[in-house]
């Protein structure tokens, strides 16, 4: 997959990654990733203002996260059955059911704790899904 970086899918990767900060002391085992769910902004790129209730749904309901950390056997397919040549790398926006994984809060940010195949796709700009 080509990615084609657009200046809001760049803004917001720095926005998610600055607010995280540094994970040195979290270490994520076996086929385990780590992702910051995609919290809309204040205000989207055309000027419209999102309610306080819509930042609350995103982050219980979000679908779309950043890939933080991966265990080191996350995506590995021997067999090629699960991924079929499909590399998924650190700070991917990736999708997922909202019902899976473990969710936990990572300075201030919500994150969820997947098992690598619970990741159901890959997308170039976080607002793409809901």
């Amino acid at each position: 997959m080509i990615k084609i970086p657009t200046k809001l899918d760049s803004d917001e990767r720095k926005r998610l990654l600055e607010s995280i900060g540094p994970l040195d002391g979290i270490e994520v085992f076996n086929n385990q990733v780590l992702v910051a769910v995609y919290i809309r902004p204040e205000k989207s790129a055309g000027g419209i203002y999102f309610a306080d209730q819509t930042k609350e749904e995103d982050k219980w309901q979000g679908k779309v996260g950043l890939i933080l950390k991966m265990g080191p056997t996350a995506f590995d397919d021997p067999d090629g059955k699960w991924f079929q040549g499909v590399k998924i790398e650190l700070n991917d926006w990736v999708m997922f059911r909202p019902s899976d994984g473990w969710s936990m809060t990572i300075n201030k940010n919500i994150c969820r704790l997947l098992d690598d195949t619970a990741i159901r796709g890959r997308v170039q700009n976080p607002q793409q899904v809901y």
